[in-house]
């Protein structure tokens, strides 16, 4: 079983609100890890959701899952298309 430990973050909104999460000191030692110098746990959640969020979009955009090599989508119009 797990220990987990409870820390509260301050969110910088145009109003005030705090949450109290649950994590456990493996977590917080790793988000530790990723800070800098002076940053709380939300400064180094928030810089995982812009990389992650940013990266979900890339993945969307480059994903040639169902794309068609040009060539035989030329081929393809071609017969589909003739004169």
């Amino acid at each position: 079983m797990r220990k987990t430990i409870k820390y509260i973050n301050s969110m910088e909104l145009t109003y005030s609100m705090a949450t109290t999460i649950s994590i456990s000191n493996d977590m917080k030692q790793k988000l530790k890890n990723l800070g800098r110098t002076g940053d709380s746990y939300e400064d180094v959640i928030r810089r995982m959701y812009e990389v992650t969020r940013k990266n979900i979009l890339l993945a969307y955009l480059y994903d040639t899952s169902d794309s068609v090599p040009i060539d035989e989508a030329i081929a393809q119009a071609r017969e589909k298309w003739q004169k």
